[in-house]
This record gives structure tokens, sequence and C-alpha cells, in this order.
């Protein structure tokens, strides 16, 4: 998924402070794109917090009427130094990417799509889906591997039953569920969980991670304390132990997390880099490589990072017509913290 704002601000991404035990991070409205602008809540990155663990984007969806909002149409666009992470509830979309990967997104199955030092790809709700419901997640690649080639995995979780409770594990290990997909940085957790109306979900968590809860549906209590839906909850380091409670109706959370990164990072627009150079480049060599600006080609087809030209490319024609980045901002992009 790209973001599609027009004036993309400038996220310095750092560990932040611990201070608090919990930490409520409230959703922003962002306007997805197609005919009618499908909504989603941003809750990460924000001012108050840039990351949780790798973990530098969370946009939650749906439920969404396809047919009165369009639905999801995200046209090719590029990603680098980034992993993008696909998870709905309800519907389909179609990915496609320039690494040569297609695959379907279905409910209770990830996708993984690691851009490395540079990859583009769409996505479109399929023509069937009614409902779209979801999250779209990214996460921060670390110094040794933000370079490396983009590749793309695919793995449906199978469901771990508790009593009032369904787990589905996607990244990472929890409640002795772990998921095979490799994450190419620090560990890392990516969940799913669904209580029955009263029903009760207590995990062990890694106390080296911090941890993000957002809730999606129904009521539920953290560690006795109510949830806001739609929020997403923030755990620092050092718990070991979490209890969560659904009300009067079936709930269905999120569960991120994993150790902090340790590294900082400048976020802007699809791009996660090190230093402003670093992002200016990027977006140069997109806006050339779609004709959208003039540029010349690198001496010996290779960019200075080892990035083979196009960075970003090649993508067979007969697919919708590609983003352009929007411009930048007339202050220097700086990493910060």
């Amino acid at each position: 998924m790209s973001n599609l704002e027009t004036f993309p601000e400038e996220i310095v991404c750092t560990e932040g402070d611990h201070a608090e035990a919990v930490e409520i991070l409230a959703p922003r409205m962002v306007p997805l794109g197609g005919p009618r602008a499908m909504p989603v809540r941003r809750t990460l990155p924000q001012k108050q917090r840039s990351l949780i663990g790798a973990w530098c984007f969370l946009d939650h969806y749906g439920p969404d009427l396809v047919p009165e909002s369009g639905g999801m149409k995200v046209p090719r666009h590029p990603h680098t130094g980034l992993a993008t992470v696909s998870w709905l509830f309800t519907g389909n979309v179609a990915h496609r990417d320039s690494a040569g990967y297609e695959a379907i997104v279905r409910p209770g199955e990830v996708n993984l799509m690691v851009a490395g030092r540079g990859i583009s790809h769409q996505e479109f709700s399929t023509p069937d889906t009614g409902v779209l419901h979801g999250a779209q997640l990214w996460y921060a690649l670390p110094e040794e591997t933000r370079n490396m080639a983009p590749t793309f995995q695919h793995y449906a979780p199978e469901p771990v039953q508790g009593e009032g409770s369904e787990l589905r594990v996607f990244l990472g290990s929890l409640a002795g569920s772990s998921s095979p997909v490799t994450t190419y940085t620090p560990p890392l957790l990516g969940a799913e969980a669904v209580l029955h109306a009263g029903g009760r979900l207590e995990l062990d968590l890694d106390p080296s991670f911090e941890h993000g809860i957002l809730l999606d549906t129904g009521e539920v209590s953290i560690d006795g304390t109510p949830m806001a839906v739609d929020h997403l909850h923030y755990l620092r380091p050092g718990r070991s132990r979490v209890a969560l409670e659904a009300g009067q109706t079936p709930a269905r959370v999120l569960i991120l997390g994993g150790e902090p990164l340790g590294e900082q990072i400048v976020m802007w627009w699809n791009f996660v880099g090190r230093t402003h150079e670093e992002v200016v480049a990027y977006r140069a060599a997109w806006q050339a490589e779609i004709g959208a600006e003039p540029a010349d080609a690198p001496a010996g087809n290779t960019y200075p990072d080892g990035a083979p030209f196009p960075r970003f490319g090649p993508f067979p024609e007969g697919y919708p017509a590609p983003l352009p980045a929007p411009a930048l901002p007339n202050a220097r992009l700086r990493p910060r913290g």
C-alpha cells in the first residue's frame, strides 16, 4: 500500500521514551484513493510515537463497502528500506510487484513484501470483494538488510484455539505458535486474536519487546482497563504478561511487537532511508524511471549503493499508470533523536 498523502510529512523515527506503562495512540483519517477516497485510520507513524520495535506504519481500514467507496485502488508505487505486511479480515486484494510476484491477499493469510534496495508494486481489491476490512503495516529494515534484493513471502498460519479465543501468529512467535516467515529484521511479532463474547486470553510476552495492541472491533479490556476502538495501545519493554478480556460481544485485536530497532531512520512518502540525500536520490530515481522527471541513468547501470538500474522496475505494460512522487518539503530531511 502507498502513502497517498499529497504533502507527506517528514517522519523521523526513533525509539521514543518509555516513561509510561501504557500509551494510547489515536488514529487520524487519511484518504486512500479510489473514486470516492476510501478512508483509512493511521496510528503509525505519528509525532507521539514513530516506532514499535521495527514497526513504522499501520493503516487500519473497513469494514468498507466496496460498491460505494470503490475499494482499494493503489496503482504502482515504490518502496525502499522497509517491508510491507498485508493482513485482511474480509475481502481480497490483488498484489503485483516488479520482482515478478503476483498474489491474492486473503483473510487470515499474510503477504510479506520486502522492498530492500527498491521495489514497486500495485494493489487493487478484487472484483468479487463486497466488503474490505483489514490492516496494512510496514516495518523498517535494519542497516544490514536494508539494501538487500527485494523478495516476497506468503503464509497461512494455523489458528491456536483457546478457551474463548482464537490466535493467528503471522510473524514471530507467541503462545507456542511460530511463523516460518523470514523478516530480515530484529525479532518481530505480528498476530491477530479473536475473542468470543466474555472470552479471556492471557499471553506471555517477551520482556525485551515493546508491544502495540490495536482494538479492531468489540469491547476489550487490557489488564482490566478498557481499550479504545481503532486506537493503538503501546506497552513498553519489561512486560512479561498481558491479559485481554472481551465484553458482551465478540472482539478482535492485532498484536504487534519487537525489539527496539536501535537505529534512527527517516521515512518520507514510501521511502525509508538514513539521510536527506538518500531520500532525495530515491525520489529522483523513481521519477526518472516512470518518465515524470528527467535524470541521467547511473554510470554502469548501477546506483552508488549497488542497486541495479532501474531500481524500482521493470514492470509489465498494460497496467494502470504509476503514481508520481509528491514534491519534497522545502526543509532538509533530518534524522533526529
